[in-house]
């Protein structure tokens, strides 16, 4: 079972690479994040063309998450996070899958810092470790994929200087990433690539695609019950070198 997690950074503009990776990669579960995209814009029709159910949480313009599933519906078990009831950005997804609980999830970017949306990341992470730890307590085979916006080590990045003032690479980021793995989750991209090395975003700026200056921020935790599973996981880095593409390349598990 591959399951992949992919910025797609507008599903209108990229939607035909989006359709060109279902169709040729056919994974059995895509967490989508930056829909740009209103509940009612969503190109259900083009999906499920595509041959694949969807369940999704809009907004205009801006974020905005789905799940994807080949050949079937995803089943909704929540949407957004507790804690902030005024919260209204689409960046929490959850759904029941082929056994699973899988969540696409879009966690703030937290620029510019110090301020407002850097204190909002960090309250963010914080109401996503209580998710977390509530689905840990329920023993279920849980997969949270997304874009985390964290760098989490030196080596997940090819300049530390070059990011050492985004919010990406803060301390207090990191630290709430890291919280995360210690409640129990695997990190399965870093399990398969100890040495880090290994990139998920290339900016549009600065020639960074062509330089492969990129950095790793789309993550696949694990609970342990998924993490006796893993087979492998990677980036499909290919798709962010084509026409029109996203910044982000789909990256992803797969599962026994």
């Amino acid at each position: 079972m591959k399951i992949v997690t992919y910025n797609v950074n507008g599903i209108k503009a990229r939607l035909p690479r989006l359709l060109e990776y279902l169709a040729e990669e056919q994974p059995d579960v895509v967490c989508l994040q930056e829909l740009k995209s209103s509940d009612g814009t969503f190109p259900e029709a083009d999906i499920r063309a595509a041959g694949y159910g969807a369940v999704w949480h809009g907004q205009k313009g801006f974020n905005g998450v789905a799940v994807l599933a080949r050949g079937v519906d995803p089943v909704e078990r929540q949407r957004g996070l507790a804690g902030e009831p005024e919260d209204e950005h689409s960046r929490y997804l959850e759904c029941a899958i082929f056994g699973l609980v899988v969540a696409s999830i879009y966690l703030p970017n937290g620029n510019p810092l110090p301020g407002p949306k850097f204190d909002y990341k960090l309250r963010w992470i914080g109401r996503l470790q209580e998710r977390a730890r509530a689905l840990l307590a329920e023993e279920l085979p849980v997969v949270l994929a997304g874009d985390y916006n964290v760098i989490p080590n030196d080596d997940d990045t090819f300049s530390v200087k070059a990011v050492a003032s985004d919010a990406l690479m803060q301390p207090e980021s990191r630290h709430g990433y890291r919280a995360l793995l210690a409640q129990g989750w695997t990190d399965a991209l870093r399990t398969r690539n100890p040495k880090g090395g290994v990139w998920t975003f290339w900016d549009y700026q600065a020639g960074a695609w062509q330089r492969d200056a990129g950095f790793r921020i789309d993550h696949l935790l694990l609970s342990p019950a998924v993490a006796d599973r893993l087979a492998d996981a990677g980036v499909d880095k290919a798709y962010r070198g084509r026409e029109k593409a996203s910044d982000h390349a789909p990256t992803w598990v797969r599962l026994r």
